[in-house]
């Protein structure tokens, strides 16, 4: 199983916008980037995208669904501050399937401090870039390789 965890595409700055956080979208460059993901993971044969319930998250993996027939899945578990456990077992849970995956800064820089804790990962190869995909490989429940797709 090969999880793609994305990070949501460049969206409009947090201190311009007025609103609630959740709502606000991508940038123009941001939806550039979004459609170009789909070029990146075309062939990585994806059977589930789900995304933090935040806007410019969905909004980042939507044509990745649309390219694969699918709907997105908004995942609480993904969202701001919900850490790196929470998508451990998002990984696990999707145990032999490919899944996209589409979070925040934070919870993706804890989630590759816990891989550079196991081993999987060593620290200068911990990049964050938005709209940057980690390949996560899985086998039998247990995080195998990562490897860093910078944005498009």
């Amino acid at each position: 199983m090969t999880a793609y965890l994305v990070r949501h595409a460049k969206a409009g700055d947090r201190a311009g916008w007025e609103g609630d956080d959740r709502l606000r979208p991508l940038s123009e460059p941001g939806r550039r980037q979004a459609r170009a993901l789909v070029g990146l993971l075309s062939g990585s044969g994806l059977e589930a995208v789900l995304s933090s319930p935040y806007l410019r998250c969905v909004q980042t993996v939507e044509p990745l669904a649309q390219h694969f027939g699918l709907t997105v899945q908004s995942e609480p578990d993904l969202g701001e501050g919900a850490g790196a456990t929470p998508v451990l077992q998002l990984v696990r849970r999707f145990a032999g399937r490919n899944v996209a995956l589409c979070t925040h800064g934070d919870v993706l820089e804890e989630f590759l401090e816990l891989l550079i804790g196991e081993g999987v990962l060593a620290r200068p190869g911990a990049r964050l870039a938005k709209a940057s995909t980690w390949v996560i490989n899985e086998a039998d429940g247990r995080i195998t390789g990562a490897r860093y797709i910078a944005p498009p």
